[in-house]
């Protein structure tokens, strides 16, 4: 990842290391550039210098890029399976389709939970990624009750230390499915 710090002599210094270390999402984003500029305002009395700084972030489009696999069931609709981006890698909600017939592999919750993390696990392979990798998840699942059987099958797939986690129940699921899971993982 390149940083780029300039500044001018009406700056004082800057230190994009601390700038680092407090935004993250500016360090995952792009080049940092800080850029001293001279600005003049005009009063009937004099002119007087006021300092400027800007922060600017790329966003250029080259720094994602899409994973596929066929291994895993295609997106149901206009996303990706995955993003690579900054060393990250972004894995959209899975079901418990089966790759090939695109269908659920049953209707309980414990077949499709197996189902969507043997999924997660071929996208991550896909993204260079694997399940020790994985640094937070989250599932959703169309009825709580079924958290104890969901994380039965879960804690099978991810080492310790396991990643960060959050669980919700939610109103539905694509497809009316029962569990549906997301991961971030390391490159």
């Amino acid at each position: 990842m390149a940083w780029c710090a300039t500044r001018s002599f009406h700056m004082p210094a800057f230190d994009v290391t601390a700038l680092r270390s407090k935004t993250p999402l500016a360090v995952g984003v792009g080049c940092v550039s800080v850029a001293g500029t001279t600005l003049w305002r005009s009063s009937s009395t004099s002119k007087r210098q006021i300092p400027f700084a800007s922060l600017g972030i790329s966003t250029s489009s080259s720094i994602k890029e899409a994973v596929q696999t066929d291994k895993a069931p295609a997106a149901l609709g206009p996303y990706s399976q995955a993003i690579k981006a900054n060393n990250l890698l972004f894995v959209s909600g899975v079901l418990g389709l089966n790759p090939e017939t695109g269908k659920f592999v049953s209707d309980n919750v414990e077949d499709q939970t197996e189902q969507v993390l043997k999924n997660m696990g071929e996208i991550l392979k896909a993204g260079g990624a694997s399940y020790s990798s994985v640094v937070k998840t989250t599932i959703m699942l169309a009825d709580l009750k079924d958290f104890k059987k969901v994380n039965e099958i879960y804690g099978k797939y991810f080492p310790s230390p396991a990643p960060a986690r959050s669980t919700y129940q939610v109103a539905a699921l694509p497809l009316d499915a029962k569990v549906e899971i997301e991961c971030i993982a390391t490159l």
